[in-house]
C-alpha cells in the first residue's frame, strides 16, 4: 500500500502537485485515524488522560517530522518518478527508522546475532539503494532528459530530506507506545491499542501536509483549480491515495505489534522494501522505464534483486528470534 499511494497522482493531470497532495492528505486525515481510533479503542478520552505526557509530546514531535518528510516525499516522486523516488526514499527511511530505534531502545541487541542480522539486512538494502540511484542517474542521462539538467539533483535532495524525516514515523510508534498502555491494561490487544497512537501522529502529519499545500496553492494561484478543474474522479483518486497512505501505516503498526518488542525494528524495513518493489512495479507498468537505456534498466533490476535479498535476510532473522 505504501508503495502505491502516490500512484493516483499520475491520473489527475489538471491538478498541480499541491492540489492533489493536499486533497489526498485531507482524505487520509478525515477517513482513517480518528474513526478507526474511536471504533477500536474504548474510552479513548480516558486513554489519553491517563497516558504518559512525555509520550504524547514525542508522538506530536515525531508526527510533525513525518509530516515534513511527507511533503518532501511528494516533491521527490514528482521530480524523479515513482520508481526511483520510492526506492531512494524508502531505503533511507528503513535505515533511519530501524537502526536508530534499535540503538536507542534495544542497544543490548547490537552485539548479538539479532543485531548482526539486522545490520546485514540494512547493508544489503543500502547496497540496493545505491544501485537504484545509479540506475536513475543513467536514466536521466538520456537525451530526452537534458532539457532539465538540474531535475535529478534537486529531486535527489528532496528524496534525501524525505528519507531522513519520514523515518520519524517509526520513532512515533516506538516512543509513543506508552500512550496505548492504558488501553492495553483495560483489555484491548496491543495491535489494536496502537490506533490511539496513530490518531495523534496522523493528525499532526496530515495537518502539516495540508497546511503546506494550502500555502503553496495560495501563492501559485492554483486554489481555484479545486473549483474550476475538480471532478468526482479526481476526488475519488485523492480518496484512494489517502486510504492507501494511511491504511498502509496502520497495517504495518498492527503487524509490528504482533511481532513482539523487536517487531518495529525488523518489520519497518521489510514493509519499506516491499513498498520499494511495489513502487517499481507500478512505475514500470506506467511506462517510466520505457525507451530508457538498456544499461539503466539492467542496473535497476540488479538493485531490485539486492532489495529482495535484504527482505529474505531480515525475514529469516526475525523468524529465528520468534
Amino acid at each position: 500500500m505504501e508503495g502505491l499511494f502516490a500512484l493516483p497522482m499520475r491520473f489527475a493531470p489538471r491538478w498541480p502537485w499541491e492540489n492533489f497532495w493536499g486533497a489526498g492528505s485531507l482524505m487520509a486525515l478525515l477517513l482513517v485515524p480518528w474513526p478507526l481510533a474511536f471504533l477500536t479503542v474504548p474510552h479513548l478520552g480516558r486513554v489519553y488522560a491517563s497516558a504518559d505526557p512525555l509520550s504524547l509530546v514525542l508522538a506530536v514531535v515525531f508526527g510533525a517530522g513525518w509530516g515534513c518528510g511527507g511533503i518532501f516525499f511528494g516533491l521527490g516522486v514528482a521530480y524523479l518518478g515513482l520508481s526511483l523516488g520510492t526506492s531512494i526514499i524508502m531505503g533511507l527511511i528503513a535505515i533511519g527508522g530501524s537502526v536508530v530505534p534499535l540503538l536507542l531502545a534495544h542497544n543490548t541487541q547490537i552485539s548479538v546475532p539479532v543485531g548482526a542480522g539486522l545490520l546485514a539486512g540494512i547493508i544489503l538494502m543500502l547496497t540496493g539503494l545505491t544501485v537504484c540511484a545509479r540506475a536513475g542517474n543513467l536514466k536521466h542521462r538520456d537525451p530526452d532528459e537534458q532539457a532539465r539538467p538540474r531535475q535529478f539533483g534537486r529531486g535527489l535532495m528532496y528524496c534525501l530530506a524525505a528519507g531522513i524525516l519520514s523515518a520519524l514515523v517509526n520513532f512515533a510508534l516506538v516512543f509513543g507506545a506508552p500512550i496505548a498502555q492504558p488501553a492495553i491494561a483495560s483489555g484491548v490487544d496491543p495491535a489494536t491499542a496502537n490506533n490511539a497512537v496513530w490518531a495523534i501522529v496522523f493528525t499532526v502529519n496530515y495537518v502539516v501536509n495540508i497546511g503546506y499545500c494550502l500555502f503553496r496553492a495560495a501563492r501559485s494561484g492554483s486554489l481555484r483549480k479545486f473549483r474550476t478543474d475538480s471532478t468526482p474522479r479526481y476526488w475519488a483518486l485523492a480518496l484512494l491515495m489517502g486510504m492507501l497512505w494511511a491504511g498502509g501505516i496502520v497495517a504495518y503498526g498492527r503487524g509490528a505489534s504482533l511481532e513482539g518488542p523487536l517487531g518495529p525494528v525488523f518489520g519497518f524495513p521489510i514493509m519499506l522494501i516491499t513498498s520499494i518493489l511495489t513502487g517499481n512495479a507500478a512505475g514500470a507498468v506506467c511506462g517510466e522505464w520505457k525507451n530508457q537505456p538498456a544499461s539503466a534498466r539492467t542496473t535497476m533490476r540488479w538493485g531490485i534483486t539486492v532489495m529482495v535479498l535484504a527482505v529474505v535476510t531480515l525475514g529469516y532473522v526475525n523468524y529465528r528470534i520468534r
